[in-house]
């Protein structure tokens, strides 16, 4: 396994860890039984959580395909593992600074993520 499919696998766990996040930053008391009637109402880091989580499986598709794609063209294999390591800590990044409300910060993250995933398409 390379360690970009490696970073795959980090990506689909991260909206986890932010859904535990928005949960334990919520006054809110949560119902397993009914788990979302409670996100209407989330305020503050817990809301911003939340988000995060929501963000990560918005950008987790093109990334998925950006890195088959790269693998499949056989682009050069260390360019892919420094995109997609970026790639990560992007999103990352992108949901400490959503949660602790640094707009400009948060969307500059986002961009450089954005613009790892295009690049892999010709990190050949």
């Amino acid at each position: 396994m390379t360690l970009a499919y490696l970073c795959i696998l980090i990506c689909m766990l991260i909206p986890i860890y932010w859904a535990g996040v928005s949960k334990k930053n919520s006054t809110l008391k949560y119902n397993n039984d009914s788990p979302r009637d409670h996100l209407n109402q989330l305020s503050g880091k817990a809301k911003n959580a939340y988000c995060a989580e929501q963000n990560c499986y918005e950008t987790f598709p093109p990334f998925v395909a950006a890195v088959i794609i790269a693998h499949l063209l056989g682009h050069n294999q260390f360019i892919i593992d420094v995109l997609a390591v970026s790639f990560v800590f992007c999103r990352v990044l992108h949901g400490v600074f959503y949660i602790q409300e640094k707009g400009n910060l948060r969307s500059i993250s986002y961009i450089v993520g954005l613009t790892c995933v295009i690049a892999l398409f010709f990190a050949g």
